[in-house]
């Protein structure tokens, strides 16, 4: 077995969240810091939160209201299609009473 090529392992690591928890545990690093943590993570509060890296959920947020405000399609189309001829046929069958 060859000498010194293991890195050197700290037992007091410590572990800080972004919430501000503090672990200690034993690593190859001696300082560790992490986004989420089982104090601040949904699964384990039942909390919703997002955690947003580059914008990613407000970007999806506004392309979802943008699609929901300006819809097109077929069906759509084919709709406001059938709207435009019952209000012809509406203002043909008061014209001729």
């Amino acid at each position: 077995m060859k000498n010194d090529i293991h890195p050197t392992y700290f037992p007091e690591a410590k572990i800080i969240c972004a919430c501000g928890k503090v672990y200690t545990t034993g690593s190859t690093r001696e300082e560790i810091r992490i986004e989420l943590c089982s104090a601040c993570h949904p699964f384990f509060t039942g909390k919703q939160k997002l955690v947003d890296t580059a914008r990613r959920v407000e970007k999806f947020q506004e392309r979802l209201t943008n699609k929901a405000t300006v819809a097109t399609g077929k069906k759509v189309k084919a709709a406001k299609r059938a709207v435009k001829k019952a209000e012809k046929m509406a203002s043909e069958e008061k014209e001729s009473q």
